[in-house]
């Protein structure tokens, strides 16, 4: 997981890709933590990727480094919203103070279950980790 977690934050534009209906989605995020041995996202409850985890909580999250070296990690959305989990993410990254706050009734927090990680480089598969 924190080979994972370090490609992430190497690579901070990372794309979360859902499924609204049977067209998929995908949008840029740019938050990641370690929290209680699990890798952990945030968004807001008004976003329709919430909904759309709400509804159907496989994901898939993509990057890919300057080396030309990427990453597909695919899971389960697993919402662990409370004060502790967003204090969490508020003391991880301090620019979500600009957005949301413990006490905000949008800021949504949640892990990935089941996760399986590909990291592939040119020549195709180079690890494949699960946790």
């Amino acid at each position: 997981m924190n080979e994972v977690l370090k490609f992430l934050t190497d690579n901070p534009t990372f794309y979360l890709a859902t499924v609204d209906g049977d067209m998929p989605k995908v949008r840029p995020f740019g938050f990641v933590m370690n929290y209680k041995d699990k890798l952990y996202f945030c968004t807001s409850n008004q976003k329709n990727v919430y909904k759309q985890l709400k509804a159907n909580p496989h994901f898939e999250v993509s990057t890919t480094s300057q080396e030309g070296e990427w990453l597909r990690l695919n899971g389960k959305a697993v919402f662990d919203t409370n004060k502790q989990s967003k204090q969490a993410a508020l003391d991880s990254a301090p620019f979500l103070s600009n957005l949301y706050s413990v006490d905000d009734p949008i800021f949504e927090v949640f892990y990935i279950e089941d996760a399986e990680a590909k990291f592939y480089n040119r020549q195709g598969v180079s690890k494949i980790l699960k946790f």
